[in-house]
């Protein structure tokens, strides 16, 4: 069902795919959105590798979380910060590509929450702060990995 990358030479391994979302912080979420328009935001993200399943914060309310309400079926995209070739202008960037459904997670814990902010700072003081504040006007959502592809784009 999911399509195989076309320059086989420039594919990542799926070791390589895990590194890159456990090292980068933030991807893009592409959705379903109104009247058949894609909806893609920047986002940040918490890769869980043992459950291989990647998990994001949100609002209760707004167009990503109406448009996950009608439709589950998501992309979700992460690159690295590149690496220039000397006396070369071009980039090239790692990414991974994702496809699978994104679900409410009606019983998040703290514990998830936890693990997901330790990837931004470890002041965990503010950590529990901040979920203590926010906790009831927070979604956790859910990706289950359908599809992962990576490669290395190289632009030159």
């Amino acid at each position: 069902m999911f399509r195989e990358l076309t320059r086989k030479k420039q594919q990542l391994s799926i070791a390589e795919c895990k590194a890159i979302l456990n090292n980068e912080l933030r991807g893009v979420l592409a959705v379903n959105g109104e009247g058949g328009y894609p909806y893609a935001l920047p986002i940040n993200y918490y890769f869980d590798e043992e459950s291989n399943k990647i998990y994001f914060h949100s609002g209760k309310v707004g167009h990503k979380m109406d448009a996950i309400a009608t439709s589950d079926k998501v992309s979700f995209c992460v690159y690295d910060k590149g690496v220039q070739k000397e006396g070369h202008w071009s980039l090239n960037v790692k990414s991974v590509v994702i496809f699978g459904r994104i679900r409410v997670v009606n019983d998040w814990t703290e514990e998830l929450m936890v693990a997901f902010s330790k990837r931004f700072t470890s002041d965990t003081e503010y950590i529990f702060n901040e979920i203590a504040q926010y906790k009831r006007n927070t979604v956790v959502l859910c990706l289950e990995i359908e599809s992962m592809t990576g490669k290395l784009v190289n632009e030159a």
